[in-house]
């Protein structure tokens, strides 16, 4: 149920972020610099003074992902049917999770950012069919992460109601949708299929802005996975790969 759920919405976020993804990012960022603009008298006040006091908070994020991978084929692919390309296809997908921030300094914040991550990426194989037509097979890849992210966060000096920050560390992520155990029905079935556990290297930066009532942030990411993800079946598709890693952009908004 689960699966068909986030199957449906990765689906809808597909068709609607290819086109407008990048102009909701912008409107949210104009809003937000926008509520930091209003006049609130001669002075401008600090909202939340005493919020960086806190040891111990917690929030929310909600994020937009784009699954990728990263790609190293074997050095002869023409041995392989004659087999010409690979690529990867990326695909959107989102992004909750729970929020938990641990004060280590006046500018360093230890963060556990547990999430589901939803989306998928496809594998798109081109070869020569008769030595002169080309054919492409699109090889698709769904998963739902368990994220268990450990981060460090640097942050500058607080100016009235904002700061900038960056961010950085280790992922580790178990794939619930991974088919790593499931058999083909027949070749023309054949799926990719992922090892269930990764562990990524995260870098990213953002933004903190204090509000009348809570912090917003907005943050920008990237994940590099650093295990070799691909399960080899002696298959056409699995064989002419070398080394398969994740790669993932992510655009959070934290709610604090």
């Amino acid at each position: 149920m689960i699966k068909q759920n986030s199957k449906f919405l990765i689906n809808i976020i597909n068709s609607k972020l290819k086109k407008h993804s990048q102009y909701i990012l912008i409107i949210i960022l104009v809003c937000i610099f926008g509520l930091q603009a209003l006049p609130q008298g001669r002075v401008r006040l600090e909202n939340l003074p005493r919020y960086d006091r806190k040891r111990l908070h917690f929030g929310f994020n909600l994020g937009i992902n784009k699954m990728d991978f990263l790609i190293k084929p074997v050095e002869k692919l023409q041995t392989f049917d004659s087999l010409l390309e690979i690529h990867s296809k990326p695909a959107y997908g989102f992004n909750i999770g729970i929020v938990s921030n641990l004060k280590l300094a006046e500018h360093f914040d230890l963060r556990f950012i547990p999430a589901l991550s939803f989306g998928e990426r496809s594998l798109e194989y081109t070869y020569l069919k008769n030595d002169t037509n080309r054919i492409t097979v699109l090889k698709k890849v769904e998963s739902t992460f368990i994220d268990l992210p450990l981060l460090l966060k640097y942050k500058s000096a607080r100016l009235i109601n904002s700061r900038a920050y960056v961010i950085t560390g280790f992922k580790y992520s178990i794939d619930m949708a991974s088919q790593k155990g499931k058999k083909d029905l027949n070749s023309q079935e054949e799926i990719i299929k992922l090892r269930r556990n990764d562990f990524s290297y995260e870098l990213g930066v953002g933004g903190d802005f204090y509000l009348e009532y809570f912090k917003f942030a907005v943050e920008i990411k990237m994940s590099y996975g650093l295990r070799d993800l691909l399960v080899r079946d002696n298959s056409f598709y699995t064989s002419s790969i070398n080394k398969l890693n994740s790669k993932i952009f992510l655009i959070s908004f934290l709610f604090e």
